[in-house]
C-alpha cells in the first residue's frame, strides 16, 4: 500500500479529470468524425485513455500499478492521405483533430508537472509512462494532420 500525500493525491484528481475529459471527447468525436479511418484511430485513442483512468484510480486506492517497459506501437493505424468527399467535412475533422491535439499537450503538461511532484520513483515512472503515450497520441494526431494537409 502506497501512501499519498495531499499534494499527490491533488495532482491525481487533476489527472484523472483530464483522463476522463480525453475519453468523452475522443469517444464523441469518433461518433462525429467524416473518416472512418479518423474514427477509428480516435475510439483506439479513447481505450487507451481508459487504461490511464484506470491506473489513475489505481494510484490513488494506493496501488501502484506496474507499467510495460516500452509505450505500444504509434503505428497501429495507417495516418496517410485519405480522400474526404468535401471540404467541409475535412475541415470539420480538422477541427477534432485540433482540438483533440491541444488536449493531448494539455495532458502532458500536467503528467510533466506530476512526475516531478511524487516522491515515489514507481508513481514516477508510471506517470511517465502514462505521459510518453498522451505524447505518442499527439504525435498520431500530428502524422494524420500532416497528411491530410490539415497542419497548419
Amino acid at each position: 500500500m502506497n501512501t499519498l500525500t495531499a499534494k499527490e493525491n491533488s495532482l491525481l484528481k487533476d489527472l484523472r479529470g483530464q483522463e476522463q475529459l480525453c475519453i468523452d471527447k475522443y469517444t464523441r468525436y469518433a461518433a462525429e468524425a467524416k473518416s472512418s479511418e479518423l474514427s477509428a484511430l480516435f475510439n483506439s485513442m479513447a481505450q487507451t485513455e481508459r487504461e490511464h483512468l484506470k491506473t489513475i484510480n489505481e494510484m490513488m486506492n494506493g496501488t501502484t500499478p506496474s507499467m510495460p517497459q516500452s509505450i505500444g506501437n504509434s503505428n497501429n493505424y495507417n495516418t496517410g492521405a485519405f480522400s474526404y468527399s468535401s471540404e467541409e467535412d475535412k475541415k470539420h475533422d480538422a477541427f477534432l483533430c485540433t482540438d483533440m491535439l491541444a488536449t493531448e499537450k494539455h495532458a502532458s503538461s500536467i503528467y510533466d508537472v506530476s512526475v516531478f511532484e511524487f516522491s515515489s520513483p514507481e508513481n514516477r515512472r508510471t506517470l511517465n509512462h502514462i505521459q510518453a503515450e498522451e505524447q505518442q497520441h499527439g504525435e498520431q494526431l500530428y502524422k494524420y494532420m500532416n497528411s491530410n494537409n490539415m497542419y497548419n
